[in-house]
Order: C-alpha cells, then structure tokens, then sequence
C-alpha cells in the first residue's frame, strides 16, 4: 500500500457528511448498501435482540465527593 492510499483512507475514516451534498440516489445506494451489509449479516448467522427502551448497564449513582478526604 501506497503513501496516498493509506492518506486517502484515513480521511476517509474522519468525514463528517452533514448531508448537504448527497442526492437522492446516492442516498438510495447507501441504503442498498446498508440493506445488503445486514441481509449478509444475518445469513451469515448474526442475530438481532430487541431491549427494553430504558435498559441501563450500571444503574445510576450518587455523586462521590473527594473535597476535604486529603490529611492535612
């Protein structure tokens, strides 16, 4: 792999598409693309779970306070 390659990848990683460019067959394409990605997904054995809309990992906590804990 090329210099140019490697460059042209790495800003490819870090294009931020704010959606002002794209018609509506390129947003068709990348639809077809996506629906592609995931039919391959899933025949290839891959599943998808439904979760609870409020599913948390951690439940929340407190706040811990460190203000004062240091010996004088």
């Amino acid at each position: 792999m090329s210099d140019n390659q490697s460059s042209d990848n790495n800003n490819d990683q870090f294009h931020i598409d704010d959606g002002r460019d794209r018609s509506i067959t390129s947003r068709e394409a990348e639809r077809q693309e996506l629906e592609d990605a995931m039919l391959a997904f899933l025949s290839g054995g891959g599943s998808v779970q439904t979760i609870e809309k409020d599913l948390r990992k951690d439940p929340p906590r407190r706040p811990e306070s460190n203000y004062g804990s240091r010996p004088i």
